[in-house]
């Protein structure tokens, strides 16, 4: 069977118009891009790096394992 070409494609395109209409497939599209800008602004958000000039806290737990405890059920 070989790839869709360029006409398979317009068929089901206009198939899809006609099922869901072009202001719902308009509005899913809005929809679709707000979620993607928050995800990429969510991702920028966790990036960026603190400022230099501003104190890094770091807390360090020292402790020892003893052993393994067995627990029965």
């Amino acid at each position: 069977m070989g790839s869709l070409s360029i006409w398979h494609w317009l068929i089901v395109l206009v198939i899809v118009m006609l099922i869901f209409g072009t202001k719902k497939l308009r509005n899913m599209g809005a929809d679709l891009g707000g979620a993607v800008r928050g995800f990429k602004d969510g991702m920028r958000e966790g990036s960026e790096k603190p400022d230099s000039g501003a104190p890094v806290a770091s807390k360090t737990i020292e402790g020892e394992i003893k052993g393994k405890t067995e627990q029965k059920a």
